[in-house]
């Protein structure tokens, strides 16, 4: 049954890409880090969790935010290295920034800038 745990092609700490795409626009959502554990529980919760580097543990996006993201399909790459997975994105926000996506900045003369709003403050997601 776990049989798909073990095609991935996992880098040397463990961990592969993956990437949430909103599941009705099409939109890229945001890019993390799964480790086994992390996909297993993905796939039998159907809700996004993600391996935190930064705090060396399991979370589940939308744990603090309320921002949750429900599985709707599960894609693998064709070297079998980068996981894409169509979502549901409760609440219309991604982003730790508090927009929809967190590719909000975008190249223009040689420098980043912000094109999308924060639909909700930061301060108002997470205590």
């Amino acid at each position: 049954m776990d049989n798909y745990l073990n095609q991935i092609a996992w880098n040397s700490d463990g961990l592969v890409p993956a990437i949430a795409q909103d599941a009705e626009s099409g939109l890229i959502l945001m890019v993390a880090w799964m480790n086994r554990d992390a996909l297993a529980l993905t796939v039998s919760e159907n809700r996004a969790v993600y391996w935190s580097r930064s705090r060396q543990k399991l979370w589940r996006k939308g744990e603090e935010s309320g921002n949750v993201q429900l599985l709707k399909e599960l894609r693998l790459d064709c070297d079998n290295d980068v996981i894409m997975m169509q979502v549901e994105q409760i609440g219309g926000i991604a982003c730790h920034t508090g927009r929809t996506s967190c590719f909000y900045s975008v190249l223009r003369d040689g420098e980043w800038k912000s094109v999308d709003a924060v639909i909700k403050d930061p301060k108002e997601m997470y205590r």
